[in-house]
């Protein structure tokens, strides 16, 4: 039966269209316009990267870090949105950018493609529930008696990952109403942290919003190392340059939305541009609320809990906390939905190791099980991993995370370069339903290209150095691996006479899972 709204030709044409590439309909459409703008909502998560972040501006730059900096940063995520829109509304399938890395370009530049984002994804994920992990500890831990060991940080991400991966194991009907409800969560999130904040703040000194200063070094808790007043500005972006991404996450979910050529590209712009507005509008709140701006920057990584100890009573501040952490949960809960879709699609051309089994859906919930542990897995063995390994003094952790975002971005500029070069040729001839019109789509790519060179200036940057070896490093070591093994073995995605090949396998793999929309 076809979900409310979404009528019997609507699913026949979202069929039909992947059935056009190449795929069967093997996992099963039912996110809506708003929840697949849930998904990526949920996984930008302002109440997560927002805060437990919030020091790269507060111990940076000051308030202008948030009344200036916040805005040019979400303005730079902005721009790969829109690139990506456009090419997402033409190739709605899960794993969206490895495909569209393929389709665009070639096997090795989707092959490529595939793995920047796929690492990103799993990398991303830990150090999302790590994150939570450490604001439930801050917020909760004294209270508890729990302290921010190793130990029991592994302990909390074996069971938050677990639990996440059990949700989306069940089936993406229960992964959607959560993810549902965590959108409302974060609008209403928001709106109470700002007015908490407005509330308890002794003035309202919006001058504060627009106030410069360098408090790179001891004076912003050696959250920075010493720098320059422009280089102290930019290292503030990554703020919300960090906080705003994962909305590729619309794309990875294509083959669960209904109407996907049309409702994928506008959550995904829609997310970011959302995740701007209430974040400004709650973090803004927070530099008002703050007693004192010298004090609040010596605090570094722990400005968002002085701040409220300082200000708010304690029954309010414990409710806020509580509204954050369940936020928090709920956006690992959506990441793992993406990253299992990445492997999923990937695994189906045949892309990772043990192929079959990660690509196989399950006949009973309609999601893809194996890739969706694999992921979670992965994660939690990152995250062990990684934190017992230093590198000239600092947690290969605290390394390889600041690679993350890195190749995410780099995951996104790919297919947008090749979009660019393919726009109106045979690889690329047909627009989807979203179309901006090729002056739109080249400006906003040449944005994002523009913008993926200042990530990578500043993400490279003391104390994320080593960012700078470890991007280059796997750029060697995928050549390597590309021509001395995949180029003869990996085919990519399905083209031309193949498609018309496959269609009867098509038909036995979704009469297989149940599906009767072919």
């Amino acid at each position: 039966m076809a979900a409310p709204g979404y009528t019997e030709s609507d699913k026949a044409e979202d069929v039909k269209h992947l059935h056009s590439m190449g795929y069967a309909q093997e996992l099963e459409r039912r996110l809506s316009r708003f929840s697949n703008f849930a998904v990526s909502f949920s996984i930008i998560c302002i109440l997560s990267g927002g805060i437990n972040s919030l020091a790269q501006a507060t111990s940076g730059a000051g308030g202008i870090g948030i009344g200036i900096g916040w805005l040019v940063g979400c303005f730079v995520s902005l721009t790969f949105a829109v690139a990506m829109s456009q090419i997402s509304s033409a190739y709605p399938t899960a794993g969206g950018l490895y495909h569209w890395g393929s389709i665009l370009g070639n096997r090795g530049t989707g092959w490529v493609t595939a793995w920047l984002n796929l690492l990103g994804l799993i990398t991303v994920l830990g150090a999302i529930n790590v994150g939570t992990w450490t604001f439930f500890v801050g917020a909760f831990g004294p209270a508890l008696g729990i302290e921010g060991s190793l130990t029991n940080q592994m302990i909390f991400l074996v069971v938050i990952t677990g639990a996440q991966a059990l949700i989306n194991h069940l089936g993406i009907k229960l992964t959607a109403k959560l993810t549902d409800f965590s959108g409302y969560l974060i609008f209403f999130g928001s709106i109470l942290i700002a007015v908490v904040c407005l509330f308890c703040a002794e003035t309202w000194d919006f001058s504060r919003l627009f106030t410069f200063h360098n408090y790179s070094g001891d004076a912003g808790g050696g959250v920075w190392p010493q720098v320059s007043n422009a280089w102290v500005f930019a290292l503030g972006l990554l703020l919300p340059i960090y906080t705003i991404t994962g909305y590729d996450a619309s794309a990875h979910t294509s083959e669960e939305t209904i109407k996907a050529a049309s409702s994928v590209p506008r959550a995904m712009v829609m997310s970011v541009i959302w995740s701007a507005v209430f974040g400004y509008l709650f973090l803004a709140a927070f530099i008002l609320m703050i007693p004192n701006m010298d004090d609040a920057a010596k605090q570094g990584w722990n400005v968002f809990f002085w701040a409220f100890d300082q200000r708010v009573p304690s029954g309010i501040k414990e409710f806020v906390y509580l509204v954050v952490f369940i936020a928090q949960l709920l956006c690992g809960l959506a990441t793992v939905t993406s990253a299992s879709r990445m492997i999923f699609a990937f695994s189906r051309d045949g892309g990772l190791p043990g192929s079959s089994a990660l690509a196989k859906v399950s006949p009973t919930y309609r999601t893809p099980v194996a890739a969706i542990w694999t992921a979670s897995i992965l994660s939690v063995l990152f995250v062990w991993g990684s934190t017992l390994v230093s590198v000239a003094g600092t947690s290969a952790y605290t390394i390889v995370v600041s690679c993350t975002v890195i190749f995410l971005f780099l995951s996104f500029t790919v297919p947008i370069v090749l979009g660019m070069l393919a726009w109106g040729t045979p690889k690329w001839d047909k627009m989807g339903p979203w179309n901006m019109g090729r002056g739109i789509f080249m400006l906003f790519a040449f944005l994002s290209i523009v913008s993926m060179i200042l990530i990578f200036i500043i993400g490279i940057q003391p104390p994320n150095d080593w960012a700078l070896y470890i991007t280059v490093g796997f750029f060697i070591l995928t050549a390597i691996v590309w021509f001395a093994f995949e180029r003869n073995r990996f085919q990519g995605p399905p083209l031309g006479d193949i498609i018309a090949a496959r269609q009867a396998a098509i038909k036995a793999a979704e009469q297989a899972v149940g599906e009767t929309g072919h």
